[in-house]
C-alpha cells in the first residue's frame, strides 16, 4: 500500500520535467548563442567552413544552452515559482539533470543526422558524451548546492 509521501516513477518523471522548466532558459539561449557564435567564428578563421563546421558549432550552442539551463533549474533561485518544486528539485538534482541532458541528446542527434552525412551511431556517441558531460554537472553542481545549504 502507498502512503501520501510515496512518489510512482511516473510522478518523479514528471516532477524532474517541472522542476527542469525552473532553469533560466532566456539566459541560457543567449549563453548558448554565444557560444556557438565564437565556436563558428574560431572554425571559420581556420578557412574551414561547411555543415559539419556548422553542426558543431550547433552543437557547442547547444551543449551550453541546456548547461546553463539545468543548472540554473536545480539552484532553484528563480522568484515566483512553486516552492515545493523548487525543494523538489534541489533535493533530487540528479533527476533533474537527466532532463536536460535528455533533451540535449535528442536534439543533437537530430541535428547532426539533418545538417552531416554522419552515421546514426557516429552522431549517437557524439551526442551521448556531451549528454553526459551536461548531466555530470548538472548534478554534481546541484549535490554540491544542497549539501552547502544543509550546513
Amino acid at each position: 500500500m502507498r502512503r501520501s509521501t510515496d512518489v510512482s516513477r511516473t510522478e518523479k518523471r514528471q516532477l524532474a520535467v517541472a522542476s527542469a522548466t525552473l532553469g533560466p532558459w532566456r539566459p541560457a539561449a543567449a549563453v548558448g548563442a554565444i557560444g556557438g557564435g565564437v565556436s563558428l567564428a574560431l572554425d571559420s578563421v581556420t578557412g574551414h567552413f561547411g555543415l559539419g563546421v556548422l553542426a558543431g558549432s550547433l552543437s557547442v550552442a547547444l551543449m551550453l544552452f541546456f548547461l546553463v539551463g539545468g543548472t540554473g533549474a536545480v539552484l532553484g533561485r528563480k522568484a515566483g515559482t512553486d516552492r515545493g518544486l523548487r525543494r523538489w528539485a534541489r533535493a533530487h538534482p540528479w533527476q533533474v539533470a537527466a532532463v536536460p541532458a535528455g533533451a540535449l541528446l535528442v536534439t543533437d542527434l537530430v541535428m547532426r543526422q539533418i545538417l552531416t552525412s554522419e552515421g546514426f551511431f557516429g552522431s549517437l556517441w557524439d551526442g551521448l558524451w556531451r549528454a553526459v558531460i551536461v548531466a555530470g554537472v548538472v548534478g554534481v553542481v546541484g549535490s554540491v548546492a544542497a549539501s552547502r545549504r544543509k550546513l
